[in-house]
C-alpha cells in the first residue's frame, strides 16, 4: 500500500511553501546572503529576554488561561488602543495565540462552513490561500498591479463576491509588497464590506513598521469593528519571531468560537513568552522604533539600488520588503532567483509563490545588515548587467 493513501486528499494537493524551498537551498551554500525569510536580524530586545527569565525564576511554568494571561491580554487592549485606535475587552474579545499564523488559522475555522468562500488579495502572504482550504472554505483569488501599487481596487472586491462569500482577507502593512493602504483607501473597501456583510481578517502584524504614514486598522472605521477580526503579534515589531506569539482581537461570539477551538488543539500559548511579550508592551516602544528607524535607511538604499540597476522598485510604505520587477531580464521569478543563487549566492524569493500577479518579481527582505545589503546589490547589480 502507498504511504499517500493514508494522506487526507485536502493535505496531500497543497504545495510546500515556496519561501522555505529557497531557503532550505541557500542553507546548504557557503557564502550566500540571504535577502529570503522575513525575519528581523535584531536579537529580541534584552529587558524582553530578562522578564522571560524573571518569570521561570519565580516559577511561572504552568499553563495560563486557555486565552491566555488576563494581564497581558489587559495590556494588548491598552495598547491597541493607544496605538490604533481601537477598542477591545480583554476578558472576552482577546486571545493569545502561537503567532499570529495561527490566530489565522484559528478565525478561518471559526467562521467557515464547508464551500465558503474567502476572498484573498495577491500578491499575498504563502499561507493565507491553503489556510483558507485547510478550514473547509474556497480562496478566491484578487489579483493586484503595480500601476495601483498591488491596491486591491473596491470594484475588484465587488466582482468577486458571490452568494458564497464570508469574508475577505487584508494585510497592511503587506506581505510581499510592503504596500500601506491609506484611511480614504480603507474606507472605500469597508463600504464595500457592509454592503455585503461581509467578515474581514485583517492582518496586521506588521502595524508598527509603517514608515510615511500611520498605519490605520479597518477595524477603528465606523461600523467595522464588529466585522473585523484584527490579527497581529510580536514577531516583527519586537523581533521575537522564534517566541511564536500572536494574538486576535474581534466580536466575542467570533472570538469564544476560535477560543474553543484553541482549548482543543494547542491549550494555550508559551508561558514564558507571554512574560517576555508583557515587557515588550510596557517597555519596549524605544526598541521598536530604533529597529524602524534602521529598517527605514535600509529601504532607502535598496529601493535605490535596484531602480540604479534597471529593476524598477516602488518605494513600500511599511513592513521590511520590496517587491522589484525583474521582467526587463526576460527571465521568470523562479528561474531568475535560481540563477541569482547559483551565480552570485544571493537568495531572494521569486514572486509567483505569493500568487500569479506575483509573476516577474521578487520579493527581497532588507531585514538584515547595511553592510550585507550593499554587498548584496553589488551581487544583483553585477548579474543583471551579465543578463543584458
Amino acid at each position: 500500500m502507498k504511504q499517500t493513501s493514508y494522506l487526507a486528499k485536502t493535505v496531500d494537493s497543497l504545495k510546500p511553501s515556496g519561501i522555505r524551498r529557497f531557503f532550505d537551498l541557500a542553507s546548504k551554500m557557503d557564502n550566500v546572503i540571504s535577502l529570503g525569510v522575513g525575519e528581523p536580524d535584531f536579537v529580541t530586545p534584552w529587558n524582553v529576554i530578562e522578564a522571560s527569565y524573571h518569570s521561570l525564576e519565580q516559577g511561572y511554568t504552568a499553563y495560563t488561561a486557555n486565552a491566555g494571561l488576563l494581564e497581558l491580554r489587559v495590556e494588548i487592549s491598552k495598547y491597541l488602543e493607544q496605538n490604533f485606535n481601537v477598542s477591545y475587552n480583554p476578558e472576552n474579545q482577546l486571545i493569545v495565540t502561537v503567532g499570529a499564523s495561527q490566530a489565522i488559522d484559528l478565525a478561518l475555522r471559526a467562521i467557515l462552513n464547508p464551500g465558503e468562500e474567502v476572498i484573498v488579495v495577491t500578491p499575498s502572504f504563502v499561507s493565507y490561500a491553503p489556510s483558507v482550504t485547510l478550514a473547509g472554505g474556497a480562496p478566491v483569488i484578487i489579483d493586484t498591479d503595480p500601476d495601483n501599487e498591488f491596491k486591491v481596487r473596491p470594484e475588484q472586491i465587488e466582482q468577486a463576491i458571490t452568494d458564497k462569500t464570508k469574508a475577505i482577507m487584508l494585510c497592511s502593512p503587506n506581505n510581499p509588497t510592503g504596500t500601506v493602504l491609506s484611511k480614504a483607501e480603507l474606507e472605500k473597501i469597508a463600504a464595500v464590506i457592509k454592503k455585503h456583510d461581509l467578515l474581514v481578517i485583517s492582518d496586521e502584524i506588521y502595524a508598527e513598521l509603517a514608515y510615511d504614514e500611520r498605519a490605520i486598522s479597518i477595524a477603528s472605521l465606523p461600523g467595522m469593528s464588529e466585522r473585523t477580526i484584527l490579527i497581529s503579534g510580536f514577531s516583527k515589531a519586537f523581533a521575537m519571531t522564534g517566541w511564536r506569539l500572536g494574538y486576535a482581537a474581534g466580536p466575542v461570539e467570533i472570538l469564544q468560537a476560535m477560543t474553543k477551538i484553541h482549548q482543543y488543539t494547542i491549550m494555550c500559548a508559551p508561558t514564558m513568552a507571554q512574560h517576555g511579550a508583557l515587557e515588550a508592551l510596557r517597555n519596549g516602544g524605544n526598541s521598536v522604533q530604533k529597529m524602524k528607524m534602521s529598517y527605514q535607511q535600509r529601504r532607502n538604499l535598496v529601493v535605490k539600488a535596484f531602480n540604479e540597476m534597471g529593476l524598477d522598485c516602488h518605494n513600500p510604505g511599511g513592513a521590511f520588503y520590496v517587491f522589484p520587477s525583474i521582467k526587463k531580464t526576460g527571465l521568470s521569478s523562479e528561474s531568475f532567483a535560481e540563477q541569482l543563487l547559483q551565480k552570485e549566492r544571493v537568495a531572494v524569493v521569486p514572486g509567483n509563490v505569493f500568487g500569479q500577479s506575483g509573476e516577474g518579481y521578487i520579493r527581497c527582505s532588507y531585514a538584515t545588515s547595511l553592510k550585507q545589503l550593499d554587498e548584496s546589490m553589488k551581487r544583483i547589480s553585477k548579474f543583471v548587467e551579465k543578463l543584458k
